[in-house]
């Protein structure tokens, strides 16, 4: 398929033109016209990069990006040897941040639901990108969601909290969301589960009754760019492969 092409059909299916974002969705870096096989992962590192370039990849699709907000813009160090990869083997780098985590179907909040076996039932917090739900029947308490998350993610949580707490409403926004509990607070969670901690976090959870699980920024943020990445294969056809370069954060 062309890069054009895709370019067009990804942006128009994740309506990124809606996000204030902090950096910018969509085609990144300009590699060749043609797309037959597409490389995906969380970020695109070098390693990332360097693997994709081993499988022939002719693009790669991330969550996280180039170009952030902030950020020195000077092309050197660790950011000229990335493009320099990119641009040297002519590929191309799509990356899609907030309107992956949004999107109802191939979005990180969508696909962590599918793995926990979460109920979506609402939304919270600015542009309704925290995600409300309740577990399925058979995981009743804070341990026992804690440890399905450990099975599914294969990554332990941190747990803060009564693991004996009954599970009520359910709130979760992958990443670094962290910030986002106190709008969780106020949408009546008893629980809520996001990527990352912070130290306000703790106090938050603990002075407000409820329980938080910091999962892992890397290891919630997996699922959303694999199912992208597997419906653009049969969509039009192409190899894809997902590289999983493992990140502790």
């Amino acid at each position: 398929m062309g890069r054009t092409e895709l370019a067009q059909y990804l942006g128009q299916a994740l309506d990124i033109t809606r996000f204030r974002d902090y950096c910018p969705n969509g085609l990144q870096v300009e590699g060749r016209d043609r797309i037959a096989t597409l490389v995906t992962g969380v970020t695109a590192s070098l390693a990332l990069i360097e693997a994709a370039l081993d499988l022939g990849a002719d693009a790669i699709l991330v969550h996280h990006g180039y170009f952030w907000r902030g950020e020195d813009q000077r092309i050197v160090g660790m950011r000229q040897r990335r493009l320099k990869s990119l641009l040297i083997h002519d590929v191309s780098l799509f990356a899609f941040h907030l309107p992956l985590d949004m999107h109802v179907d191939f979005g990180n909040n969508a696909q962590l639901a599918r793995q926990l076996g979460l109920r979506p039932d609402g939304r919270f917090g600015e542009d309704g990108l925290g995600w409300l739900g309740v577990a399925s029947t058979e995981v009743r308490t804070v341990g026992e969601l804690a440890k399905l998350v450990e099975e599914r993610l294969h990554r332990r949580p941190l747990l803060i909290g009564d693991p004996t707490q009954a599970l009520g409403r359910i709130g979760w926004c992958t990443g670094a969301a962290q910030n986002m509990i106190g709008d969780a607070i106020d949408a009546g969670v008893s629980v809520y589960l996001s990527g990352e901690v912070s130290e306000p976090t703790v106090h938050l959870a603990r002075e407000s009754g409820i329980s938080y699980l910091a999962c892992g920024h890397h290891a919630t943020e997996r699922y959303g760019v694999q199912a992208l990445g597997e419906h653009i294969a049969e969509k039009f056809n192409i190899m894809h492969r997902f590289i999983d370069i493992d990140n502790p954060a």
